[in-house]
């Protein structure tokens, strides 16, 4: 009994199975690549952030010096510009003590106290100075001057040393963590390689359970089309498109296999059947099957060319895939009995996709024009009566021409009668050959060249007459040599 997984998987399209066997190892490559994005991101930030103080540092003893010269300038000048730099270097500078108080430990910790407490005694000898400025008391600013140098002296010694210590402990740290990174590295990569390895084998194995009913599918196909009846297909248990047509293909090779014993037992029992009637009887039951045999090939066919387009299309290929339907929808309508009669709209619907095979094939060198009256196409005529003419309008009108070839199809009224024209601008008729097709003596004997369908014009003609019970059926008309030929067939409103 298979499990639940096994059960959703042959239940899924093939669609559903294609984006699932794309989309997880997509996922799975997105998902690591994000992970190692973040690792990295943060190792870097921390080699970043490895030299962090010792820029702190840097940035005090340079706040130090700009506070000092700062105070000098005033102490020499005593101008507002002076004092208000003065002030702005004090602020900038208790700024930097704040931003590298508690960021250390151990001795370094010990160090870095000592600066900020000689630091803020500093600014407080360095205020006083200046205050005493601002009040003229000469001796106490010139004391309060000599004694901030020997303090900036120290600061700056202290700062040093600090620096120092710390530049020597962190660029052991950066070594640390760049090692680390390059670890990290190479770990990313083993595992990018190993998941593609892993995700390639997964891809594999998906594809081959949907591609292989297809592939045994189509061995047997080959068989059959050979005239081998005597195959063994495993029955599949999936149930998207591929195994709903292995099973249609699978029940119709049982059921020939199945006629064909039947047959073959006919055959045995009339055994005691006289000659003549045995040979007769053998004959008809050829006939039979090979009766059967042409009605199930298009079957197939039209199986095989659905299963294509349904796989062109869940691949992207939508140009494949119109190409693919056309050529079905004309292959099914060319099978219908040449004695049905059928709407005007499904003959127009033909047309469209004969155009639209030969603008395939012939890169579309083919430009056609419809101009229809919708309420015309419930009308009934026979089938098979436009493309014939649209396909000699292609082979003996505009294939060869210099000039860029256009088809024109029209449908109207005139009177109690629907016309269809159909005209082209090429080589022209001459009368004397559109005497002869109209007699049923032109082109008809031409129709196995330039892929033609094997209808001839005459047929056409013959059998609208029969139809409608009318002679006038067609107009041929051409003004002569490469003025083109416009085609027009007179059906009754109601046959």
């Amino acid at each position: 009994m298979s499990s639940a997984p096994e059960r959703i998987w042959n239940r899924a399209s093939i669609q559903s199975k294609l984006m699932l066997a794309f989309l997880i190892p997509m996922t799975v490559i997105l998902v690591m690549n994000a992970m190692m994005y973040y690792s990295v991101n943060s190792m870097i930030n921390r080699i970043d952030a490895v030299y962090d103080s010792n820029v702190r540092l840097n940035r005090l003893a340079d706040q130090l010096t700009v506070l000092q010269n700062s105070m000098r300038e005033y102490l020499e000048n005593k101008g507002t510009t002076a004092l208000e730099a003065y002030y702005v270097a004090d602020q900038d500078y208790r700024e930097c003590v704040s931003d590298i108080s508690g960021s250390l430990s151990g001795s370094m910790a010990i160090m870095q106290q000592n600066i900020v407490n000689q630091s803020y005694k500093y600014l407080q000898v360095v205020d006083d100075t200046v205050q005493a400025k601002r009040g003229r008391n000469v001796e106490k600013y010139k004391t309060g001057y000599e004694k901030t140098m020997v303090m900036y002296a120290d600061l700056q010694n202290c700062i040093y040393s600090l620096n120092n210590e710390q530049f020597k402990t962190n660029t052991k740290n950066y070594y640390v963590l760049l090692s680390a990174l390059r670890y990290m590295q190479i770990i990313s990569i083993a595992l990018l390689i190993f998941i593609g390895v892993v995700n390639i084998l997964a891809l594999y194995l998906l594809t081959r359970s949907m591609t292989r009913p297809l592939t045994e599918l189509s061995h047997a196909a080959d068989k059959v089309a050979g005239g081998d009846f005597d195959i063994e297909l495993e029955y599949p248990q999936s149930e998207d498109e591929i195994g709903r047509v292995s099973r249609a293909f699978t029940k119709m090779v049982s059921s020939i296999q199945q006629y064909i014993s039947e047959i073959r037992d006919s055959m045995r029992r009339e055994s005691e059947m006289k000659e003549s009637e045995l040979t007769m009887q053998t004959r008809m039951r050829e006939a039979e099957l090979k009766s059967l045999q042409a009605q199930i090939n298009p079957h197939f066919l039209f199986n095989t060319l659905n299963a294509g387009a349904q796989l062109a299309m869940m691949e992207g290929a939508d140009k494949t895939t119109e190409f693919i339907r056309n050529m079905a929808d004309f292959f099914r309508y060319n099978i219908k009995s040449i004695d049905k009669d059928v709407s005007l709209d499904e003959e127009l619907s033909l047309v469209d996709n004969y155009i639209y095979i030969l603008n395939v094939r012939f890169d579309g060198e083919i430009h056609y024009h419809k101009e229809t009256d919708d309420t015309l196409g419930a009308i009934r005529v026979p089938s098979m009566i436009l493309q014939p003419i649209v396909e000699n309008a292609v082979n003996y009108g505009i294939r060869d021409i210099d000039w860029e070839g256009h088809i024109t199809l029209k449908t109207y009224k005139a009177g109690d009668l629907v016309h269809i024209s159909i005209a082209d601008n090429g080589v022209g008729m001459t009368k004397d050959k559109i005497e002869k097709i109209l007699s049923g003596t032109g082109l008809a004997a031409d129709t196995e060249k330039n892929d033609s369908n094997g209808i001839g014009l005459g047929n056409v003609i013959e059998r609208i007459r029969i139809f409608t019970g009318r002679e006038d059926v067609m107009s041929i008309i051409s003004e002569g040599e490469n003025k083109g030929t416009e085609f027009i067939i007179k059906v009754p409103m109601h046959v």
